[in-house]
């Protein structure tokens, strides 16, 4: 926020989030309702941000990311999101949710916007590669709903036709990810667990702390221990000479909020789960990864595509989203519910 000041930028108000930042469907917090449909969930823990840049109220805005949690509701309501590489922002004056994980990101409508900002709060002043190249994490299309992966496989088209060299790699970084999952539980634990207690918590939550203070010690430090060489594993295998891996930012449509509420009858356990599927490994490899509009699914939802890249590499994949946004107009159109306030008003 210093440097934002000194940027002379306008801060206009506070964004409400989840509890703890430790919910990814965004849901529970009065009057958050995804402007692209008011059923549907927002996405968090970062969800007012999200919402207010969805919805034209400010320029841009500030969130956390600790497993997603700006990416997350970037994909659900048609933004673009950065979750920077780990330590690229001070984390001074923040609440800690998992340390180890934690960042601060960054909500724009576009990466051109984002771009703009980032050296500002960064000093990382970036280059941009002439010839950038992906691979397409081919599994993670596999896993995702069919709509999903043909919404952004037609978004790694339009990179293809910029000039981008496109390869496929099988596999998916499981083992990356049942780590981050208990880093990211029993961190959360150590942080919050005086709270297991406090009935002002919502009881899902406190369940989770609980969860992750049955955790112990030695399997969180063997999960730590274990970061670097996974870390290694990832750049190598999945990337190799590549500039950034693709996959979706969820694997799923975003659902309907009666889907993901522990206290309805339709709630589906696996669904909440999938929100962050594909997202929380990033944040245990410390990675940088950005979530752009990728298009819309036939319920007129907003899809996201997640770019990831090497440690440091937050501006080349700007400017990969910037040569995206340059072929597509996804981010740059209006929710519908804000279209039919206009209507109205007209």
């Amino acid at each position: 926020i210093d440097r934002l000041d000194q940027a002379e930028a306008c801060r206009i108000g506070t964004a409400t989030m989840t509890e703890l930042a430790y919910e990814p469907s965004g849901i529970g917090r009065r009057g958050a309702l995804n402007p692209w449909g008011l059923d549907a969930i927002p996405g968090g823990s970062s969800t007012g941000s999200a919402i207010l840049v969805a919805s034209g109220c400010c320029f841009a805005a500030l969130g956390s990311d600790t497993g997603g949690s700006v990416r997350i509701p970037a994909h659900c309501c048609g933004v673009t999101g950065l979750k920077p590489s780990y330590g690229s922002l001070p984390l001074d004056g923040t609440m800690a949710l998992a340390p180890s994980m934690d960042t601060i990101g960054i909500i724009t409508r576009s990466a051109a916007d984002l771009a703009l900002i980032w050296p500002l709060v960064s000093g990382d002043a970036g280059a941009a590669e002439d010839h950038p190249s992906a691979t397409v994490l081919e599994d993670a299309f596999g896993a995702s709903d069919p709509e999903i992966a043909r919404i952004c496989r037609g978004a790694i088209g339009l990179l293809a036709e910029s000039g981008m060299t496109i390869a496929a790699r099988s596999g998916f970084p499981e083992q990356t990810d049942q780590n981050a999952l208990l880093v990211l539980e029993a961190e959360a634990a150590r942080q919050h667990g005086r709270r297991i207690d406090d009935p002002c918590i919502d009881a899902s939550l406190r369940k989770r702390i609980a969860r992750g203070l049955a955790i112990s010690d030695q399997s969180l430090g063997s999960a730590l221990a274990a970061r670097d060489e996974l870390r290694r594993q990832f750049l190598s295998h999945y990337l190799g000479d590549a500039s950034v891996a693709l996959l979706p930012v969820m694997p799923i449509a975003t659902p309907r909020i009666e889907q993901v509420d522990p206290a309805s009858a339709h709630f589906k356990p696996r669904t909440l789960y999938a929100l962050s599927r594909f997202t929380r490994f990033v944040n245990y490899l410390g990675l940088p990864a950005l979530a752009v509009p990728a298009g819309f699914d036939e319920s007129g939802m907003p899809v996201g595509l997640q770019i990831v890249g090497r440690p440091g590499s937050d501006a080349l994949l700007l400017d990969i989203g910037v040569r995206l946004q340059a072929r597509s107009d996804w981010h740059g159109r209006v929710p519908t519910a804000i279209a039919s306030e206009i209507a109205g008003e007209e």
